[in-house]
């Protein structure tokens, strides 16, 4: 049951992810912008760094992460980028300077269960940091859309 509920929610953030993927970052009523109410540059490095953890030690999808886990200037480069892609589309100040997400995973063999496995790191890491349910479903509504550039199988 536990399983269906979470894939389940998975399907349901895509699908938000993917009307909203036109859509600027909004602004809470409180009038902050995702990247102030994630906690800003502190506070997403800080999701970067457990999502990361988790996804290296995550069985069904380490292996994509295995050459940039095993190399300390890969893995911090990895977690700035990501870290400035959240920023970025968060509201934030970053710019991301990375590869497009095409180019960045060509080749990787990425399947969408991969990808859905991914998502649902990411969703427990923000559980973990007690990031608030309007937040998380936000910020994998911006992420969301990246699926299509990002699977290729």
């Amino acid at each position: 049951m536990r399983k269906w509920i979470t894939v389940s929610w998975v399907a349901i953030a895509l699908a938000i992810g993917s009307l909203a993927a036109s859509a600027a970052p909004r602004q809470s009523a409180s009038g902050k912008s995702l990247y102030q109410r994630l906690g800003g540059k502190k506070g997403i490095q800080s999701v970067v760094n457990d999502f990361a953890a988790r996804c290296a030690a995550d069985q069904r999808i380490s292996s994509y992460f295995a050459q940039t886990v095993a190399d300390a200037k890969r893995l911090a480069d990895f977690k700035q980028k990501l870290a400035d892609q959240i920023c970025e589309a968060a509201g934030g100040p970053c710019k991301y300077t990375g590869k497009d997400m095409k180019s960045a995973h060509k080749g990787m063999g990425i399947t969408s269960d991969a990808f859905n496995y991914l998502v649902e790191d990411l969703a427990a890491t923000l559980g973990k940091l007690k990031v608030g349910p309007n937040e998380q479903n936000e910020l994998i509504g911006l992420l969301a859309p990246m699926k299509a550039d990002i699977v290729e199988k």
